[in-house]
C-alpha cells in the first residue's frame, strides 16, 4: 500500500494527474487537477482504492483532506469518486462546518449528493469531524496538547471541541491550564 508520492507532474488530465517518481508514472485520481502545474513537484498523499475489476490511486494534497475523505467513503452509499468530487468545489472546513451544521442545502450543492446521502453523511459523521488550523506549528502543539489531555483521561472529540479556544502562542503548561478549565465548565 501507498501513503504518498512524491514527484514531479508528468501530466495534467480532466480527472487526474501522473506523477513522475523515479521514472515510474502513477496515475492518480485528485478532485482539482489544474491546481497542479506541469514539471513541478508535489507531495501526493494517496489512498488505495482496490476492488475485483480495478485499482485506483485517489490524491490529496495534504493529511487532513485524506482523513476527512476516508470518513467519507465509510458512509453508506458514498463511493471514492462522489467522495472525492466534493474536495474539488468545497474547503475542507465548509465541509466540516455543514457536516455539524446539519446543514444540508451545502452538501446537496456537490455533484451526485442528493438530499438522501447528504442526510446520511450528517447522521454518520456529525461531531466526528473537525476543522483545520492553519499552519504546521499550531498542529504540532495542538497535537502534544492533545496527547496530554487524553493522557489525563480525556476523550479526544471533548478535547477537539475546545482546541479553538486555547491560545496557541502560549507555552504548552499554559495551554494545558487553560484546556483543563474549559473541560471542567
Amino acid at each position: 500500500m501507498y501513503s504518498y508520492f512524491n514527484g514531479k507532474i508528468d501530466s495534467v488530465n480532466s480527472d487526474s494527474v501522473v506523477i513522475d517518481v523515479n521514472n515510474v508514472g502513477y496515475l492518480i485520481y485528485v478532485p482539482n487537477p489544474f491546481s497542479y502545474e506541469e514539471g513541478k513537484t508535489y507531495k501526493i498523499y494517496v489512498y488505495n482504492h482496490i476492488r475485483e475489476d480495478g485499482y485506483s490511486l485517489y490524491g490529496f494534497k495534504n493529511k487532513d483532506e485524506l482523513e476527512l475523505f476516508m470518513k467519507l467513503i465509510n458512509v453508506k452509499g458514498m463511493g471514492p469518486k462522489v467522495a472525492s468530487g466534493i474536495f474539488a468545489t468545497g474547503s475542507i472546513n465548509g465541509i466540516v462546518d455543514a457536516i455539524n451544521k446539519e446543514n444540508l442545502l451545502y452538501l446537496t450543492k456537490f455533484p451526485k449528493i442528493g438530499e438522501k446521502l447528504a442526510r446520511q453523511i450528517v447522521l454518520d459523521l456529525k461531531g466526528k469531524v473537525y476543522s483545520v488550523s492553519g499552519s504546521e506549528e499550531e498542529e504540532s502543539t495542538s497535537d502534544e496538547l492533545i496527547s496530554v489531555l487524553e493522557n489525563l483521561g480525556y476523550k479526544t472529540a471533548e478535547i477537539k471541541k475546545i482546541l479553538p479556544t486555547i491560545d496557541n502562542s502560549k507555552t504548552l503548561e499554559d495551554q494545558v491550564k487553560d484546556a483543563l478549565k474549559a473541560l471542567l465548565k
